[in-house]
């Protein structure tokens, strides 16, 4: 049989990246990300329920420079998640399909998460000093 040159699928050689790609794989990761965060949060119940000492090496964790970065993470993760599924909810009714509607929603998802979680975290700064 010859061998002649196929047809290849469309790839990302061919496609323009655009903010829907990007909006796609950040909702899918903040997924993963939310996986781990409840991982985590059960660790910091089990340490709640044994004792203290399970408890303050928890704390102790979760109060590091690498525990912070993840808490803040995690909450990006949440309300960027949280809004992208709301976006994702009026698409399911017919609402926002526009490119120009789908380009501001994604962009509000991404702002919103962004100042939601920078808000949460201020609050927490004001109220408890780490």
């Amino acid at each position: 049989m010859p061998v002649r040159a196929r047809p290849l699928s469309p790839h990302l050689q061919i496609y323009r990246w655009q903010i829907g790609n990007t909006l796609s794989i950040l909702h899918r990761f903040t997924g993963v990300f939310l996986g781990f965060g409840f991982l985590a949060l059960a660790y910091w119940f089990v340490a709640l329920a044994t004792d203290a000492r399970s408890y303050r090496s928890a704390a102790h964790l979760f109060a590091s420079p690498v525990g912070l970065l993840a808490m803040l993470g995690w909450t990006f993760a949440f309300f960027y998640h949280f809004l992208n599924g709301v976006r994702h909810l009026l698409w399911d009714v017919g609402q926002g399909f526009e490119r120009a509607e789908r380009r501001a929603s994604g962009w509000m998802a991404v702002i919103g998460a962004s100042v939601l979680s920078l808000g949460v975290w201020l609050l927490l700064w004001h109220f408890h000093r780490f």
